[in-house]
């Protein structure tokens, strides 16, 4: 398995949370507020988690991913008509200039060349459209159950890197990536806690859709984590796993 091949991982997928629908109507009331209504685009949609999460608030438009495995997967769920699949990348989405209000990266603007996204996600917004760069890390620093998973994974890996889990990313990092050359101004930050409550296996299936990890244990390590976690969570009927998604969102210059 590499960094950033999710072929593999596509069928864990639909296990992972959503997001906070708090930050997600802070936001849209904050664009429509700006510009009006409009469609959004998701883009590296995986299976559309985010996506659903944009239609459950109201919203349409469009999700493009590149991995045919996770659009597959996207597939099996009934989208009514107001989200339209295509693939296509951060860098090269396909979509047409100027044809949405609100660009979205759920847990994926790390993957991208941030540099030539930015770039494209200017030219496929409306004068004045936003973009919001996601991610959704579990909040562990209060559960006790899950720092001690944490230890049991960094045990196993003791230098390992993560790709990003969102929860390391600075304002000043995303000032960096998102404020390139003047395509864009105005960050906001906006994040809220939400808890996801789980079956044990739902759970496992969740570590189980993890690129970064898996790459840096090997097969044998990354099997030795799911055994350490299955006998810490042994004792629980279902896990109560806390969330913290945290957002960045530029407005663009157009």
């Amino acid at each position: 398995m590499k960094h950033g091949d999710f072929t593999e991982l596509a069928k864990f997928y639909e296990n992972r949370p959503g997001y906070s629908k708090v930050v997600l109507e802070c936001l849209k009331n904050h664009i429509f507020n700006c510009i009006g209504e409009g469609k959004v685009a998701d883009i590296g949609a995986g299976t559309g988690k985010l996506t659903e999460n944009l239609t459950e608030i109201g919203l349409s438009g469009y999700a493009v991913e590149p991995n045919a495995a996770m659009r597959s997967q996207a597939a099996l769920k009934n989208w009514g008509g107001g989200i339209s699949w295509s693939e296509g990348t951060a860098e090269a989405t396909g979509l047409e200039d100027s044809c949405v209000n609100w660009v979205l990266m759920g847990s994926s603007f790390h993957w991208a060349d941030s540099v030539l996204a930015v770039k494209e996600f200017y030219r496929i917004l409306v004068p004045g459209g936003f973009f919001t760069a996601i991610w959704n890390p579990r909040d562990i620093e209060g559960s006790e159950l899950h720092k001690r998973i944490e230890d049991a994974v960094y045990a196993e890996v003791p230098k390992m890197k993560r790709v990003s889990s969102g929860k390391a990313i600075s304002m000043e990092e995303m000032k960096e990536k998102l404020l390139y050359e003047g395509y864009f101004k105005n960050i906001l930050f906006v994040e809220a806690p939400h808890v996801e409550l789980m079956t044990k296996e739902r759970y496992m299936n969740t570590w189980k859709s993890v690129n970064d990890i898996q790459v840096q244990a090997g097969e044998e390590g990354f099997h030795r984590i799911l055994n350490k976690i299955e006998e810490i969570i042994q004792e629980f009927d279902e896990i109560e796993v806390p969330y913290l998604s945290r957002s960045w969102t530029v407005q663009s210059c157009k």
